[in-house]
């Protein structure tokens, strides 16, 4: 049996937010598939399967054409399968799971796809943009830039390169400026964290400067929050929508995230229960690392950004009333409906 490894080029991108990987698989499909052949080649990979959203037409396009276009012993070697819709089909068991057995639910681990992946042989799992900088680098074409979606209070939303050494303030501008006086920024997207503008404005996107102020790029999803919108609305709208998400497959996200929900659900609503903020506080911290998979732990952390960001507010709701002028609405399922 064939026990070499195989490279899994993640482009699922279910993150509400984000663009930037059918952005990429559709511009530059051939960057990406040349991406993964140096990664099969680095890994001994025999085998490369392009993992792309079911949703993202253009990119799976792109990438089937693409493929027609390389060798033949290229085209022995790849193919590529439609990744369900959900936010938890592009975690990288999930994504094993499903080429494995049609399921697009995370798997506990160990092991982890590196040990035993599709059809039980080493995998690799990588996002397609990683690929596609491997190949610049490879190239010799790397430029120190990075692919950001902007959207909320900005004048052009959608996805821009952007250089690592850019501040929030320049990579706005370049954006065509706010539209409206901005509170704070979605940094990463949902499983990132809200950051106060103030103190991220000037701070450079690079990796090391933004881990250093306790921040990280993530995804790349930069979603500037007006300042007249409600930031616990916002919140408790993506909360909704991870819990939505579940796998439903351990207690501590069916249940746990579950109860978050109903708790921020209430505190946006104004008729929040006498210990609400106080109860979804001490769960943001328990319920930390004891999912089993990361999903409880990438909504636990906004939560906890958002309580802080939002204190005043919180403390606000809590006491059945809110400060913002125009509170968020629509359903939490499109990129913009979930946080505006």
């Amino acid at each position: 049996a064939n026990r070499k490894g195989v490279v899994l080029a993640n482009g699922a991108e279910g993150e509400p937010l984000s663009l930037k990987d059918r952005t990429i698989m559709a511009a530059r499909p051939h960057l990406v598939i040349d991406g993964a052949v140096l990664a099969a080649d680095a890994v001994g990979a025999d085998d490369i399967i392009f993992y792309v959203g079911a949703e993202h037409q253009a990119a799976e396009a792109a990438m089937r054409y693409a493929l027609t276009e390389r060798s033949a012993d290229l085209r022995g070697r790849a193919r590529l399968i439609q990744a369900p819709r959900g936010y938890v089909a592009g975690e990288e068991s999930a994504a094993v799971h499903f080429v494995n057995a049609g399921d697009a639910r995370p798997t506990i681990t160990p092991p982890r796809p590196f040990e035993r992946g599709v059809g039980g042989r080493p995998t690799l799992v990588q996002n397609v943009e990683s690929l596609a900088a491997a190949a610049l680098v490879a190239r010799g074409d790397d430029a120190g830039t990075s692919l950001a979606t902007l959207s909320g209070a900005v004048r052009r939303t959608g996805v821009m390169e952007i250089g690592l050494d850019a501040t929030l303030a320049e990579v706005a501008a370049s954006g065509g400026g706010l539209v409206r006086p901005v509170q704070a920024v979605l940094l990463g997207g949902y499983f990132g964290g809200w950051v106060d503008i103030n103190d991220v404005w000037a701070l450079p996107l690079a990796p090391g400067s933004l881990r250093a102020h306790g921040h990280a790029f993530g995804c790349g999803v930069l979603y500037f929050l007006a300042e007249e919108t409600c930031g616990v609305e916002a919140t408790a709208r993506i909360i909704g929508y991870l819990a939505s998400q579940s796998a439903r497959q351990c207690g501590p996200c069916l249940f746990g995230l579950g109860a978050i929900d109903a708790a921020c659900r209430r505190l946006a609503a104004r008729s929040a229960q006498p210990d609400d903020l106080k109860r979804i506080a001490r769960w943001s911290g328990q319920l930390a690392g004891r999912g089993a998979c990361k999903h409880p732990d990438g909504a636990t952390g906004l939560l906890r950004s958002a309580l802080g960001v939002f204190a005043d507010d919180y403390a606000a709701h809590q006491r059945g009333f809110c400060v913002h002028r125009a509170p968020a609405v629509g359903r939490p399922v499109a990129m913009a409906e979930a946080v505006a």
